[in-house]
């Protein structure tokens, strides 16, 4: 299965510990197509429904919902957590994704 970065995957979380987010939701695939090409494992920022006016969360609409990129909660999965993969972000919300990861991790 190809994935592309920024596509949406719908993947297992669980099992989780602590404030890690949990439960099967919707993730942003972070990882460059490079890696997403070779390797087993992809990085993903999951995406919540719950609304917080953190700078790291960047708003996102999919599924006819209205969301949040938690930018806060990126992780390392194996492609055996993939469930079903969906669409790719707009434009507009991968410019806003790439600058809020050049924000809080790069500057």
């Amino acid at each position: 299965m190809e994935l592309k970065q920024y596509q949406i995957v719908l993947i297992n979380l669980d099992p989780t510990v602590g404030s890690e987010i949990k439960k099967t939701r919707p993730c942003v695939i972070i990882s460059p197509n490079e890696m997403n090409k070779y390797l087993q494992t992809i990085v993903v920022a999951p995406i919540t429904s719950s609304d917080k006016s953190y700078p790291t969360r960047v708003e996102v609409f999919h599924n006819k919902k209205k969301g949040q990129i938690a930018l806060d909660q990126i992780r390392t999965v194996d492609r055996q957590r993939i469930i079903k993969t969906f669409e790719i972000l707009t434009e507009k919300e991968i410019s806003k994704v790439k600058a809020v990861l050049k924000e809080t991790y790069i500057d």
